[in-house]
């Protein structure tokens, strides 16, 4: 039987049970519950004018709260948790919440199309540094973040009018007003622990079926049963499949209420990555380990897309312009596949067939990917990942590109080389690699595995880049990995060229 999606909206607990499993909230917000504030840009997640902020339990009794685009998350998704829309920050008496105080202050609105989500953006990162995260009555100064974390923040939030400028002032000086807290933390913990549910959520519409199991071995089960059945995790991709293609999903799979694909655990060897972690909490524990993924995980997409994305769905998508991939694989992580007949590991790079194409039964889906830590790895292991992309902020790559090798005195011992953007699938460079293969790590030795390139890959042409531009760029980011990694060069420079032919014909 049919349940109707139950969440936290308006300051009371909402029940829909008519509308289509894939109607996205942001549809639902302007059409049924006229909550037109939220707008509608790009409907792909880019701009940010519709970003909401959504609430779950955090574990621990409280709530967490973070921002989402609302144009490609499926309205069923919210079973169980709160939204909150720009509609929510004024007071009933009429008084502005800081945000809104802050934005009006310092001329932060101009055509006002974008205000709103840049509002809601602003209010999540007021709640992270205020009283939900410290205890306090309302925003601590302790705890105010600074213009960078403000920027990093707002990537996810496109404005054509005001330069950015003042809309980082207001979010600076928003943590300066009298402090106001608009949500009851505590009760609101209590309304949503009312709709709790503790077994799989069960929601029909128009012969389409959306279930969100509580457990692994329940979506196993349901993918067994139905092996065409969707899964859906972030819906940061899946959503564009019904906002820009128009495409019918299907029955879908939610796996956003499994605890077990949560789980996030860095061991001895290991770090342990459930396929339902989000993209944001995936990569501050990658950071802990391999800074060098710092700045992948600021311009991976933007905050609001990191917030609802998951790892595991982007591995299990395998895109080849997917940012992730390439720097696990160069980092020799496995996935975990799982289905009613157990688990199965494999390095990642072996997953990916061809394009769209994956070593994947029916019945099994992603539920995990295990990185090896520093201790994991070899201690000499030299790391290094790049990204290439029109803007630095919210874009998708031209070409990424992660390399790693064991660095043994001057020679290089098990090189990974793999890159995005370059081939149908993440792809290591095999016939680079081999010239890389416990040879001496020269200037030669790296212009003949730059060579070596052009027999790995032979790129698309499209509107990000030339086939021409991928690979002299793919050429000049290995160049880059050796002038950061290389020991003393002996060799004769005049006669670099010659040399670099030799080991390519010698290979």
């Amino acid at each position: 039987m049919s349940q109707p999606i139950r969440f936290y909206h308006r300051n009371a607990i909402q029940e829909v049970s008519d509308a289509a499993t894939t109607r996205t909230v942001l549809q639902y917000l302007r059409e049924d519950a006229r909550c037109t504030g939220t707008k509608e840009g790009c409907a792909e997640g880019d701009c940010g004018a519709c970003t909401v902020v959504i609430g779950e339990p955090d574990g621990q009794g409280g709530v967490a709260f973070k921002a989402v685009n609302s144009c490609v998350q499926f309205l069923p998704t919210l079973d169980g948790r709160a939204l909150f829309t720009v509609e929510d920050l004024r007071q009933p008496d009429g008084t502005l919440h800081p945000v809104q105080r802050a934005l009006v202050d310092c001329h932060g609105s101009q055509c006002g199309f974008c205000t709103p989500g840049f509002a809601m953006s602003m209010f999540a990162l007021y709640e992270k540094h205020g009283h939900a995260t410290t205890g306090c009555a309302g925003a601590c100064e302790k705890s105010k973040p600074s213009r960078q974390e403000i920027s990093d923040a707002l990537t996810g939030n496109l404005c054509r009018c005001t330069g950015y400028r003042p809309i980082i002032d207001a979010a600076e000086q928003m943590f300066d007003h009298a402090p106001l807290a608009p949500v009851n933390v505590p009760a609101l913990a209590r309304s949503l622990d009312s709709i709790r549910r503790t077994d799989t959520f069960h929601y029909e519409h128009a012969g389409r079926r959306f279930d969100a199991p509580r457990t692994v071995e329940a979506l196993a089960a349901l993918k067994d049963s139905n092996p065409d059945v969707r899964i859906l995790s972030g819906s940061t991709d899946v959503g564009l499949w019904v906002t820009k293609q128009l495409r019918d999903l299907g029955d879908i799979a939610y796996v956003g209420q499994i605890d077990a694909l949560k789980r996030l655990e860095t061991t001895g060897e290991w770090i342990e990555i459930g396929a339902g972690v989000s993209l944001e909490r995936a990569y501050a524990e990658l950071v802990k380990t391999y800074p060098e993924l710092e700045e992948t995980q600021l311009r991976f997409a933007s905050l609001p897309i990191r917030n609802a994305g998951t790892l595991g769905g982007n591995v299990a998508n395998g895109s080849p312009i997917g940012d992730s991939m390439p720097g696990l694989i160069a980092l020799n992580a496995h996935v975990v596949l799982q289905s009613v007949n157990g688990t199965r590991e494999m390095p990642l790079e072996d997953l990916y067939i061809a394009y769209q194409k994956k070593d994947m039964a029916a019945n099994e889906f992603v539920a995990a990917i295990r990185v090896p830590t520093r201790a994991g790895q070899h201690a000499k292991r030299q790391f290094r990942a790049y990204k290439l992309s029109k803007r630095f902020d919210s874009d998708i790559s031209a070409v990424y590109a992660a390399f790693s090798f064991i660095a043994d005195g001057e020679f290089i011992r098990e090189p990974r080389l793999a890159y995005g953007g370059m081939a149908a699938t993440p792809k290591r460079a095999a016939h680079a690699e081999a010239i890389l293969a416990d040879a001496q790590w020269h200037e030669a030795t790296v212009q003949a595995a730059m060579i070596a390139l052009s027999k790995d890959y032979q790129p698309l042409t499209d509107m990000r880049a030339s086939s021409d531009y991928r690979l002299d760029t793919a050429k000049s980011l290995l160049y880059r990995f050796w002038l950061e990694t290389r020991p003393n060069d002996p060799l004769d420079k005049s006669k670099l060229d010659v040399r670099a032919i030799e080991l390519v014909e010698a290979k």
